[in-house]
């Protein structure tokens, strides 16, 4: 269905995006600060999820709505943003109770919660539906056929890379997080560091991007 030299070219175009750190990295860092290394790794499979959703939408037609149309585009990245924020201000009013001695560090927050709010924020970024759109498109051999199967294909590939990278970079920042860890009033603090983090980034998603 697809050769072998398409399917390495992509990777190695997908390899040079997901290495250098985007909004969902930010994101996975800011859980990982304000959560630990659990909520961090769950965040980075929700997140991966919405995005696989976003692949599906353009490889079914949908996502080039959000592409198209600068009304989609415009709702779906002010919803994004205002639940980035949202999880930010929520983290960082319970920045006390993460840096607790008697909760052992970090109060517990359930699987499919955290989940879904990773989940949310991955589906909810416009720039993956517009990149997904512009990018598959250009690694499919129409000759071959199926050309839905090739982008669902592309983006799981995609997807699979960005997993193991995201998780990478939450590991990474729970590890220092658990050097603050030995003093409440240092977790307090990189807890509050984590919410302020998804804050200012639903702040820059919501000033950048398409205006018109």
């Amino acid at each position: 269905m697809m050769n072998i030299e398409q399917v390495a070219a992509f990777a190695a175009l997908a390899f040079v995006i997901i290495v250098i750190p985007g909004p969902s990295v930010l994101f996975v860092v800011a859980r990982a600060l304000a959560y630990g290394r659990r909520v961090a790794l769950i965040t980075v499979v929700g997140n991966t999820i919405g995005a696989l959703v976003a692949v599906t939408s353009v490889a079914f037609g949908v996502g080039s709505i959000v592409e198209r149309s600068i009304v989609a585009f415009t709702i779906l990245k002010w919803a994004g943003a205002a639940y980035l924020v949202y999880l930010g201000v929520k983290a960082f009013r319970h920045r006390h109770a993460i840096g607790q001695p008697a909760a052992g560090a970090t109060p517990v927050r359930g699987t499919w919660r955290t989940l879904w709010e990773g989940l949310i924020v991955g589906v909810s970024n416009p720039k993956s539906f517009v990149f997904y759109a512009a990018v598959l498109p250009q690694f499919v051999d129409r000759s071959a056929g199926h050309v839905t199967a090739q982008m669902l294909l592309l983006g799981v590939i995609f997807n699979v890379m960005a997993l193991f990278c995201d998780s990478s970079w939450g590991l990474a920042a729970a590890g220092a997080r658990d050097w603050f860890a030995r003093s409440p009033r240092r977790l307090s603090a990189v807890g509050g560091a984590g919410g302020l983090a998804m804050v200012g980034l639903g702040v820059t998603v919501a000033l950048t991007g398409r205006k018109d």
